[in-house]
């Protein structure tokens, strides 16, 4: 072989290499690029579900392993100590993911260009008092801090109201926030959902990830109606309805209805303490969920505006199985309503349509 031939095939090879050496490198770049913080806002951060929840934001169990985070820490002026311990505690942890803290008691410094926002802080029920008291006090708390992330959230911001009255204040929020979308507003529901497939996995002793497609209809209150009609277990003989494998449909509409109900009072009587880590756990599988979206065939309950679906006021704040894909909601259609469930719907219905307008009384 000639040496001109040699030399012409040795630069062919060589092209050949570093072409495809710089392919390699330009889509390893794209593959190595980190993504935009995301400005996560978490009001009540120094309380017990603020505490538990922002590692876990920090953590990327909300937002993805691969998802950097900013976060927003709001709380009152007599905890601005507390909160400010937080702040020292996130940073010792040396969170890979964390690449901000914003901790403050000013409403309008916590809400500046945030993307997601979670609700936690609220006024909770003491002795004594009556509904119209604690709603008086939460509808002042939610009207200041809607109008604060309408002045200056993003404009895609998503909002996830975790506080009692949940629905409700979400609703208060939406009132007083009306360029946020109203999908872009929800209340925390999943919760309950997650009680609900606690239950079930107790009940069949099998694993809580065999066990899908509860639904929490309504109100986040005891009057919620855990339904589990048209939820499934994995076998391995394939997915099996949750009443065929149970076969007691006396525990399922009384006992386990009432458990997951009263979950959160069986909660605080054990531990003295109100539920933290489980509510803030459910609050990052909402928003993750809602995000990232529901796997292929499974859906979760969110609290979303009703838009008369299965018969439900419009307007209303309600608990729903939805499904999520690319950031968008969307509500189960389709299901069929059995008279026992219609009763239990429209009861948490009702009971929610009273409430709306015990807040809008508590407006004037």
């Amino acid at each position: 072989m000639e040496l001109t031939e040699l030399l012409q095939k040795f630069l062919v090879v060589s092209f050949t290499i570093g072409f495809f050496w710089k392919l390699i490198r330009y889509m390893w770049s794209f593959v190595s690029m980190e993504k935009e913080p995301i400005r996560v806002l978490v009001t009540g951060a120094a309380g017990q579900i603020g505490y538990a929840i922002v590692p876990m934001i920090a953590r990327g169990v909300m937002l993805g392993p691969d998802q950097p985070v900013i976060l927003h820490m709001l709380d009152i002026e007599p905890a601005a100590e507390a909160l400010n311990g937080v702040k020292m505690e996130l940073i010792d942890a040396a969170f890979p993911l964390l690449k901000g803290v914003v901790a403050t008691t000013d409403v309008v410094e916590a809400c500046k260009e945030v993307n997601v926002a979670v609700m936690v802080g609220g006024f909770p029920r003491k002795e004594g008092m009556e509904r119209k008291d604690v709603m008086t006090k939460n509808v002042s708390i939610y009207k200041k801090q809607a109008s604060a992330l309408e002045q200056h959230a993003a404009p895609d911001c998503k909002v996830l109201v975790v506080a009692n009255p949940a629905n409700t204040n979400a609703l208060i929020l939406k009132e007083f926030a009306p360029s946020i979308p109203e999908k872009n507003i929800t209340c925390l529901t999943r919760l309950d959902h997650n009680r609900a497939l606690g239950q079930i996995s107790e009940r069949l002793n099998v694993h809580v990830s065999d066990v899908k497609n509860v639904i929490i209809w309504g109100n986040h209150s005891s009057t919620q109606y855990p339904d589990v009609n048209h939820a499934k277990v994995t076998t391995s003989s394939g997915e099996k309805p949750v009443r065929e494998l149970v076969a007691d449909d006396q525990w399922l509409n009384t006992e386990f209805i009432t458990t997951v109900q009263q979950r959160g009072a069986a909660i605080i009587k054990a531990r003295k303490l109100s539920s933290a880590l489980s509510a803030a756990s459910s609050a990052c599988d909402h928003i993750r969920n809602w995000v990232l979206g529901t796997p292929k065939g499974t859906w979760v309950s969110m609290g979303v505006y009703s838009d008369g679906s299965y018969g439900i006021e419009r307007g209303l704040i309600y608990s729903f199985p939805v499904t999520c894909e690319k950031g968008e909601w969307s509500i189960v259609q389709g299901l069929k309503i059995d008279e026992f469930s219609r009763a239990k719907m429209d009861a948490t219905a009702k009971e929610l349509i009273e409430e709306k307008a015990l807040a809008y009384s508590c407006l004037g």
